[in-house]
């Protein structure tokens, strides 16, 4: 089990060090547009604030916003036994509360987990995944998407949302603000101008440019990162590998197309839902690693 625990490690490291970089990407454009606005570190306490408020918002009530998008329904106990006795057995055996459980009426078979904290956790699975995977493989997803409860996964991409999103908002606010003005540059009256101040227009704007397009690919790099340590961390919790890698297998197989997945939610699902032979596909900001190479880590697990 060497190789899982080093994996686990490795990946927990990655996805810290390229939250940082996001966190430093927001930090330097907010104090280089609040720079050229006026005052730098007021536009780093503008864009802490643009932050606080979306995180609020997000960590509150983004789980009800993403399952009443996929059209999830609440099931107990007596509408699917064998689901909640896999779900119970993980739960107790990675020492967390018992999930809500929803179900979306679609044969295409993938999962989701989603909650603000293990307390308010929910897992969502599709009806084809009940009808398509034999139990050992029901029992990976699960695992798997327990583990990014437990890991504090879906807290931590909401966060790194929030981060690109905030981002995304002030380099869109400046450049609108920018054309729409005439190029004009706020300043204090005894601030100078010259040289300094046309480089520093250049930077901005190169900076809101790319910052947004910088950003998201680290978020996407977060979100690979995070599904490589769930698979680990679904081994570990099963001791059954081969269980994940199999539903993998079938799962990213699978033709059928999950009709309520989009854009906004894939990154969520255990496989991405998005086929790439949908016109809604784009294979330039994948959120998922390569199914393959997810699959041959678990069959390296040892």
């Amino acid at each position: 089990m060497a190789s899982l625990y080093t994996a686990m490690s490795a990946n927990k490291r990655n996805s810290f060090f390229i939250t940082v970089a996001i966190t430093a990407v927001l930090v330097v454009l907010g104090y280089l547009l609040g720079q050229y606005w006026g005052s730098g570190y007021g536009g780093i306490v503008i864009a802490v604030v643009i932050s606080l408020v979306m995180s609020l918002s997000a960590y509150y009530a983004g789980d009800k916003m993403v399952l009443g998008v996929s059209r999830a329904k609440r099931i107990e106990k007596k509408d699917h036994p064998q689901l909640f006795n896999v779900i119970e057995e993980l739960a107790i055996s990675g020492g967390l509360p018992m999930p809500a459980v929803y179900v979306i009426d679609d044969t295409a078979p993938n999962a989701f987990a989603t909650g603000r904290d293990p307390k308010h956790a929910s897992v969502a699975i599709t009806t084809g995944l009940m009808q398509k995977l034999n139990r050992d493989e029901l029992q990976g997803v699960m695992a798997h998407e327990l583990s990014h409860v437990g890991n504090r996964d879906i807290l931590y991409a909401t966060m790194v949302g929030i981060l690109v999103g905030s981002i995304a908002m002030m380099s869109d606010f400046f450049l609108r603000s920018f054309f729409w003005g005439g190029g004009r540059r706020r300043r204090s009256d005894g601030e100078g101008g010259g040289g300094g101040g046309a480089i520093l227009l250049v930077v901005a704007i190169v900076l809101a440019i790319l910052a947004p397009i910088f950003a998201k690919l680290l978020q996407l790099a977060v979100s690979r990162q995070r599904e490589f340590l769930a698979d680990a961390s679904a081994a570990k919790l099963t001791r059954y590998p081969e269980g994940l890698a199999s539903a993998l297998q079938k799962i990213a197989g699978d033709k059928e197309v999950l009709e309520v997945a989009n854009r906004a939610t894939s990154h969520l699902y255990i496989v991405n839902p998005i086929k790439p032979f949908e016109k809604r596909a784009s294979s330039l900001f994948s959120t998922h690693p390569p199914i393959q190479e997810r699959i041959s880590r678990l069959r390296a697990m040892r």
